[in-house]
C-alpha cells in the first residue's frame, strides 16, 4: 500500500545544440568490473539501444530504443524510434504528434466505472506528463505484450489539472520540453503507482483522473488498469532487464549498446559475477560517501550522477546552469553502495560541465555530473562499462525475488 518513488530525474537543455543532463562515472571502476561480450542481437531477448542526441537533437547521455505498438489484437501497428529507456521508472509512455512525438495511432482511450476517459498525470523530478491512458499491443525485440495501458503524452486530451501544475514543474508535452519520443519505463515495479493508486480517500497520491468535458478529478485505479511496465506483461523474458553499454574513456557523439530482456532465463542473460543489492521499501539502496551515509538508485533514464551538493562534494555548481558541476579540473571521487549481502566501492571523475559542453558534436559524458541533495541518482554513466541488471518486484530470479539492481 505504497505509492512509488519518484520518477527518473532527466533534463533537456535548450542551449545551441546541446544537452541534457546529470552525471557519472568516466567509465567508473569498482572492485569488480560485471561485463561481458556484446550478446548475439537476433535473439528474441535482445534490443538495440543508442546513447545519442534524441530525436530534438538536444539530449546529453540519452539512451534511446525502437518499439513497435498496435491496435489491441490487429496488425495495425507503427514502429516509434527514440524512445527513452529508463530504469527509473514504469510504464511506457508515447508523445503524440499533437506534440511533435511520432505516434499518430488513435489507440483506444481507458475508462472509468462512468464511462469518462482517465487521464494521468505522471511526476518526474524535471517535469510531469499529462495525458490519456490507452491501451496497446506493444512489441520490443521478440517479445510481445498485450493489451498494456499506455499513457499517451498529449496536452490537448484535457485541461490539466491544478493539483497536476502545483508542484511548479513545467510540463514535458513536446518533443523539445521532453528530449523523446517517449518514456519506456523498465524499472523494478510492475505499475507505475501501485497499491496507493487503489484507494479512494485523501491517501491517493492523484496520479489518476477521471475526466469529463470541462474539468478532471481524482480516481482511484485499479492495478490492471494502471500504467504497466511492459516487461512484466511477457510471456517470457518478464522477470527484469539487462542494460549492456561499453565503457566509455573519452566524450564522444553517440554509443551503441543492448537491452536484454529477461535474468537468468536464457545464455544470454546469466547474471554470473553481478552483486545483488535489494531494494528497501522506499525504492532505494545505501550508499556510503565521505563516511555519511544516503538513499541511492540506479536509473538509465538520468543523464548524468546527480549527487548531494557543493557544501556536501566540494564541488562548484555551473554558474550558468546550477543543474551541473564545473570543477576547476577533473575531480575523482568514491562511494561505496553496500546491502546486507553485497558492497562495491564505485570510483568516479567529475569533469567541468560546461567544457564538456563546448564540443556541440558530442552528446555522451562518462564525467557529466550534478547536484541531488540528499541522495545518490547512479545515472546513465554508470551503466558505461557495466552489466546491470534490473529485477522487477516479486518475480523469481536464480538469484531471489526482486525487487533488485544487480551489478
Amino acid at each position: 500500500m505504497r505509492w512509488r518513488p519518484p520518477f527518473s530525474r532527466f533534463f533537456v537543455s535548450a542551449m545551441l545544440c546541446s544537452i541534457a543532463g546529470m552525471l557519472v562515472s568516466c567509465g567508473g571502476a569498482s572492485t569488480h568490473k560485471n561485463s561481458a561480450m556484446p550478446p548475439s542481437s537476433s535473439a528474441s531477448n535482445v534490443q538495440p539501444v543508442v546513447v545519442n542526441s534524441g530525436p530534438a537533437n538536444n539530449y546529453a547521455n540519452g539512451i534511446f530504443t525502437s518499439i513497435t505498438v498496435c491496435m489491441p489484437s490487429t496488425s495495425t501497428c507503427q514502429t516509434i524510434d527514440s524512445v527513452l529507456v529508463d530504469t527509473g521508472s514504469y510504464g511506457l509512455r508515447l508523445l503524440s504528434s499533437a506534440g511533435g512525438g511520432e505516434l499518430s495511432l488513435s489507440l483506444p482511450a481507458e475508462s472509468g466505472s462512468g464511462g469518462s476517459p482517465i487521464g494521468e498525470c505522471a511526476s518526474f523530478v524535471s517535469g510531469y506528463t499529462w495525458g490519456p491512458v490507452t491501451t496497446a499491443d506493444v512489441t520490443i525485440a521478440g517479445e510481445q505484450a498485450n493489451k498494456v495501458p499506455v499513457q499517451v503524452i498529449d496536452q490537448t486530451f484535457a485541461s490539466v489539472p491544478p493539483a497536476c501544475k502545483n508542484g511548479g514543474l513545467p510540463a514535458n508535452v513536446t518533443l523539445q520540453t521532453l528530449g523523446a519520443n517517449g518514456i519506456l519505463g523498465v524499472g523494478p515495479y510492475a505499475q507505475d503507482c501501485g497499491n496507493a493508486c487503489t484507494l479512494t480517500g485523501p491517501e491517493n497520491p492523484g496520479l489518476y483522473y477521471s475526466c469529463s468535458s470541462d474539468s478532471c478529478q481524482v480516481t482511484a485505479e485499479a492495478l490492471s488498469e494502471q500504467v504497466q511496465n511492459p516487461v512484466a506483461l511477457f510471456a517470457h523474458d518478464n522477470n527484469g532487464v539487462l542494460i549492456q553499454l561499453p565503457a566509455v574513456s573519452a566524450p564522444q557523439a553517440s554509443l551503441n549498446g543492448y537491452m536484454i530482456f529477461g535474468i537468468g532465463t536464457q545464455s544470454n542473460n546469466h547474471i554470473g559475477k553481478a552483486e545483488v543489492f535489494p531494494i528497501d521499501s522506499s525504492g532505494n539502496f545505501n550508499t556510503t560517501f565521505n563516511g555519511q551515509t544516503y538513499p541511492g538508485f540506479v536509473d538509465s533514464g538520468s543523464n548524468a550522477l546527480f549527487f548531494l551538493d557543493s557544501s556536501v562534494t566540494g564541488l562548484t555548481v555551473c554558474g550558468d546552469n546550477s543543474g551541473f558541476y564545473c570543477p576547476a579540473s577533473t575531480t575523482s571521487l568514491s562511494a561505496t553502495t553496500f546491502s546486507s549481502s553485497a558492497k562495491t566501492t564505485i570510483n568516479f571523475s567529475v569533469d567541468n560541465a560546461d567544457d564538456l559542453f563546448s564540443n556541440h558534436g558530442n552528446f555522451v559524458f562518462g564525467t557529466l555530473a550534478g547536484p541531488n541533495s540528499g541522495m545518490f541518482d547512479w545515472g546513465l554513466p554508470f551503466f558505461f562499462g557495466r552489466n546491470v541488471f534490473t529485477a522487477i518486484e516479486s518475480r523469481n530470479t536464480p538469484s531471489g525475488p526482486g525487487p533488485y539492481w544487480a551489478y
